[in-house]
């Protein structure tokens, strides 16, 4: 998650509550999109185009404060966007093959992938923490995707898991891209550019498959509309508005209720049923995770 200038209002808030809310609201992306029925290259490009005429407005904002953005912060960001295009189809997609929990859960994988990609070009040791909980991680995926041949919930939990990895390694693809984009005072404008490559990158993937819906209709367009403003835009500007006045360690415990919040929405909103082996698995992604992210910036957020 990216953090911005947060609204002056926000400020008379506990930072711990609104990202508390703010998590919420992200996970709440997961049931928007299964309850819509769309495909995920659908629910991506709609996501993306409902949430960038407000990114416009605050991009607006930042760029009368912070001037014009350097060519790296315009190439890098698009090309982050088309990492995060992968992660918002793919996901759409695994959510109602292995529920929204579980496909939101092992999104966690980015965790493994970000500090790998940091070694391989920009040489930067992985942490003690981090080695120290990638088995974990691991062995927690491996179980909540129902790898191990125990009883899955889900309609095609094998296919689904997969495909939540693989959006996972998209949006660590984004993230990392967006690290090299570099600066301060332009996150919103990152964003910006980001969503609209994503918008691009799910009409890529939607039209030759035919999987792309331009005209979902009732109450799709209702889930739809729930996914881009509460799910993407609240849950980013809460977050974003949170994250500065927090510590590191204190972030990064609060970012875990997304995937948290996922479970339990997905268990009493939608009856999924996951088997007692991917509930252990659940707890040992969320575990690992806490512990290597512990030790290293909060900043890293999924945005919806």
């Amino acid at each position: 998650m990216l953090t911005t200038d947060a609204p002056t209002f926000t400020h008379r808030f506990d930072p711990r509550l609104l990202a508390a809310l703010g998590s919420f609201c992200i996970s709440l992306s997961s049931v928007f999109i299964k309850v819509s029925h769309v495909s995920g290259s659908t629910s991506a490009f709609w996501r993306c185009l409902l949430a960038c005429p407000v990114l416009l407005l605050l991009a607006g904002r930042e760029r009368r404060k912070a001037g014009p953005a350097p060519r790296r912060r315009v190439l890098f960001p698009l090309l982050a966007g088309t990492g995060l295009g992968l992660d918002f189809v793919l996901w759409g997609e695994a959510i109602p093959r292995v529920g929204a929990g579980i496909a939101t859960v092992l999104l966690a994988v980015q965790v493994v992938i970000v500090p790998l990609l940091a070694f391989a070009f920009l040489a930067e040791r992985p942490s003690k923490r981090f080695l120290a909980a990638v088995p974990v991680l691991l062995g927690g995926i491996v179980l909540a995707g129902g790898f191990a041949g125990t009883g899955s919930f889900g309609s095609d939990p094998v296919t689904g898991a997969v495909a939540a990895l693989l959006a996972g390694a998209g949006y660590a693809g984004y993230l990392f891209l967006l690290r090299l984009s570099g600066g301060t005072g332009t996150q919103a404008h990152s964003l910006v550019l980001a969503t609209v490559s994503a918008g691009v990158v799910a009409v890529v993937l939607g039209v030759p498959t035919g999987t792309l819906d331009l005209a979902p209709g009732w109450p799709a367009f209702g889930w739809l509309l729930a996914l881009a403003g509460v799910g993407q835009l609240a849950g980013w500007l809460l977050i974003s508005a949170a994250l500065p006045r927090m510590s590191a360690t204190t972030g990064s415990t609060l970012m875990l209720l997304q995937p948290v919040g996922a479970v339990l929405l997905g268990v009493g909103l939608l009856g999924e049923t996951p088997g007692w082996a991917q509930l252990i698995g659940c707890a040992g992604v969320v575990a690992a995770v806490c512990f290597a992210g512990s030790g290293r910036s909060a900043r890293e957020g999924r945005p919806g």
